[in-house]
C-alpha cells in the first residue's frame, strides 16, 4: 500500500502566489535532538497548535515548552494554503445529519462550537491587527434544486424546532425571492447566515511568526518518514525525518490527509480527496457585485463555493459534477501537482452562467489548482490522544470543513497536552479520537457519489 506522503511541486495556488520570507525557514541549521513537542505540519492546525501551546504556558505562569514545527514542504503549502478562503460555519446543513446520526445536543454542541471559532478568529484578527482580508458578512447557501431545497429547508425547521440555537440564526428564502436576493439564476431556495473569508496563508503565517517569536523551531523542507511504535523508557518518541530523529514527550500530528502515514491507526479511516479550486478576474465588474460568499447547490452531492475578494477578483472551487464519478480522480489521491484534467475548464465563463448582471464582465479564469484535504469515514475530524500511545495526539481529518473548526481545536489541544481530559478541553463530544471510532469499518465517503453510468449535466 502506497503511504500518504506529500508529493514535490504541488501547484501554486492564488494564496501561495506572493510568498512570505517564512516560506523556505528553518529556525536552527540542524534539527535539535529533543524537544518537549514535536508538531508535524505548518499548515492551520500545526501553527495554531504551537501558538496555543506557547500562550498556556505563558498564561499559566510555566515555563515555556519547547516546541518543534517540520514541514515536508513549504510553510502553509498543504490543504490550508490551497483552500477557498471560506470561515464558514455549519449550522444547519451536515448538522441536521449529525442531529439525526447521534442527538441534537451533540449536533448543536458543533454548531454552536464553529460559530465561536468565527468569532474568535475575527477577535483575534482584529486584536492582532492581521491583514489578512478577514471579512464577516452575509453566506447565501443557493439551492438549484426543488426537492434538495424542500429536505434541507425540513432539517433547518426540525433543528429549530428541537432548539439548536445556531441554527435560529439562518434566513431562508423561497422561490423568487430566492433568485432576487442571491442574484443566481434559476435559485429555487436560499439561506443565509454570518460567514467569514480572509487570505488564508496570511494568517497562518502570522501564527507562525507569533509562534517562532516565542521560541519555536520551525523547519521547513523536513518530511518525518516515521514515528516510533513504542516510547523508550523515559516515555518519549521518536520521530524520524531525512534530516535525523527528534525525542519527545508528545508529538502532534497535524498533517490531516497525510496522518495514515505516520500513524497507522487511522489507514482507512482518514483518506486523501483531491479538490479543485480557482480564481477568477473580473475586468469589467458588474453593476451587481458580490458582497456575500457563496455555496451553490445543484443536487445533495454536486456543489461550488465562492469568495469575492477585496481586488474584485472571485475565489471559486468545486467543480464535483465534472469528476466526482471516477474515484481514481480524487478519492485516496495524494497529487496536488496537476490538475484533474476533466475540471480544468469548468471555471470558464462561471460567473457569466450563473449571476444576473454578470453576463458582460468579461470575467476569465486566471488561475486553477489542486489541493489535498483529508476526509474520515464517519464525516468527523479526529481529535486528541492517540488511542494506546499515550503522548501522542492528533487534529486531523476535517473534510475540506477545517476553518470554521480549527483554531479552537487546536487550543483544545494545547489544553490536553497541559494535562486537560478532552471533555474538559471545549471540544466537541462528536470529534474525540476513539478506539471505537477506528474499530467502525463503515465508509461514508463514497456513499451518495453517482456512478458512471449516471452522467447528469456537467453544466458547461
Amino acid at each position: 500500500m502506497t503511504m500518504p506522503f506529500p508529493v514535490n511541486g504541488g501547484m501554486t495556488s492564488f494564496w501561495r502566489s506572493q510568498p512570505d520570507t517564512l516560506d523556505n525557514h528553518r529556525s536552527t541549521e540542524t534539527l535539535p535532538e529533543s524537544s518537549n513537542i514535536v508538531i508535524i505540519g505548518a499548515g492551520y492546525t500545526g501553527a495554531a497548535t504551537a501558538y496555543h501551546c506557547l500562550e498556556q504556558g505563558q498564561s499559566t505562569g510555566r515555563k515555556k515548552p519547547s516546541i518543534m514545527i517540520l514541514e515536508a514542504r513549504q510553510a502553509c503549502s498543504g490543504a490550508t494554503g490551497r483552500n477557498g478562503g471560506h470561515l464558514k460555519p455549519d449550522v444547519y446543513n451536515g448538522i441536521n445529519t449529525l442531529a439525526n446520526d447521534y442527538d441534537i445536543d451533540a449536533a448543536a454542541e458543533v454548531a454552536m462550537f464553529e460559530m465561536q471559532n468565527l468569532q474568535t478568529v475575527q477577535s483575534f484578527v482584529e486584536k492582532e491587527e492581521i491583514e489578512c482580508d478577514l471579512r464577516v458578512a452575509h453566506a447565501i447557501d443557493v439551492q438549484l434544486d426543488d426537492a434538495h431545497f424542500a429536505k434541507l429547508r425540513g432539517g433547518l425547521e426540525s433543528l429549530i424546532i428541537k432548539g439548536s440555537e445556531a441554527s435560529k440564526l439562518v434566513e431562508m428564502r423561497a422561490g423568487e425571492k430566492a433568485e432576487a436576493f442571491s442574484s443566481v439564476k434559476g435559485a429555487r431556495g436560499c439561506f443565509s447566515y454570518d460567514a467569514g473569508r480572509l487570505w488564508p496563508y496570511k494568517l497562518i503565517i502570522h501564527l507562525l511568526k507569533r509562534a517562532i517569536a516565542s521560541g519555536a523551531n520551525l523547519q521547513t523542507y523536513t518530511p518525518v518518514l516515521q514515528v516510533s511504535d513504542t516510547p523508550d523508557k523515559h516515555g518519549r518518541w521518536t520521530v524520524v525525518t531525512d534530516r535525523g530523529s527528534i525525542r519527545t514527550k508528545h508529538v502532534v500530528y497535524a498533517c490531516n490527509a497525510y496522518t495514515p502515514a505516520l500513524a497507522p491507526e487511522f489507514q482507512n479511516h482518514i483518506i486523501p480527496v483531491r479538490g479543485i479550486c480557482s480564481r477568477i478576474v473580473v475586468p469589467n465588474p458588474s453593476s451587481n457585485p458580490l458582497d456575500s460568499s457563496y455555496t451553490l447547490r445543484f443536487n445533495n452531492w454536486d456543489y461550488d463555493y465562492l469568495i469575492p475578494r477585496p481586488d474584485g477578483s472571485i475565489v471559486v472551487g468545486g467543480a464535483r459534477s465534472m469528476y466526482l464519478r471516477e474515484p481514481a480522480n480524487w478519492y485516496n489521491v495524494t497529487d496536488d501537482s496537476r490538475l484533474i484534467d476533466s475540471a480544468a475548464h469548468y471555471f470558464d465563463g462561471y460567473m457569466q452562467r450563473h449571476f444576473h448582471g454578470w453576463e458582460n464582465t468579461g470575467a476569465y479564469t486566471d488561475r486553477v489548482w489542486t489541493g489535498i484535504m483529508g476526509y474520515t469515514t464517519d464525516f468527523l475530524p479526529h481529535i486528541g490522544p492517540v488511542p494506546g500511545k499515550p503522548g501522542q495526539i492528533v487534529i486531523a481529518g476535517f473534510n475540506g470543513h477545517g476553518m470554521p473548526q480549527i483554531f479552537l481545536s487546536a487550543l483544545g489541544v494545547a489544553r490536553m497536552i497541559e494535562g486537560a481530559e478532552y471533555g474538559d478541553t471545549g471540544l466537541p463530544r462528536l470529534f474525540e479520537a476513539t478506539l471505537e471510532r477506528l474499530q467502525n469499518k463503515e465508509n461514508r465517503i463514497l456513499h451518495g457519489i453517482p456512478s458512471t453510468s449516471d452522467r447528469g449535466s456537467s453544466r458547461l
